[in-house]
């Protein structure tokens, strides 16, 4: 009979930073322990890091609680980030014109596993 393998999960909606500045620091921590992960969020000067640290300590919080797993065996086995919906604004422009500006938000997803 094959073990199975328990995996907690975090998710933050509506996040306000745009989905391809988090990307570049969720791929910096995917694959990596939970330690290691930590480690390096709390040395990236990127404002999505406190974002993404914040939910990956959430994943660690119900792997803990929910599933008795340790937080030593813990690993980050699957990090994504999708687009959320986009804030639609308009700047005012020259000769009573206007351009569009998309504040563009984010849904930030982690899934931890053990060892």
């Amino acid at each position: 009979m094959a073990e199975q393998v328990t995996s907690a999960r975090a998710t933050a909606k509506t996040v306000r930073i745009a989905a391809r500045k988090v990307r570049l620091v969720v791929d910096l921590i995917r694959g990596k322990s939970v330690a290691e992960a930590l480690a390096i969020l709390k040395f990236t000067p990127r404002g999505a890091s406190p974002v993404v640290e914040k939910v990956l300590l959430s994943a660690v919080a119900n792997a803990e609680n929910n599933f008795d797993l340790d937080r030593e065996d813990l690993v980050v086995s699957e990090a994504f980030v999708n687009e959320g919906p986009t804030l639609k604004r308009f700047r005012p422009r020259a000769k009573g014109s206007a351009s569009p500006i998309n504040k563009r938000t984010s849904h930030i997803t982690i899934t931890v596993t053990e060892k």
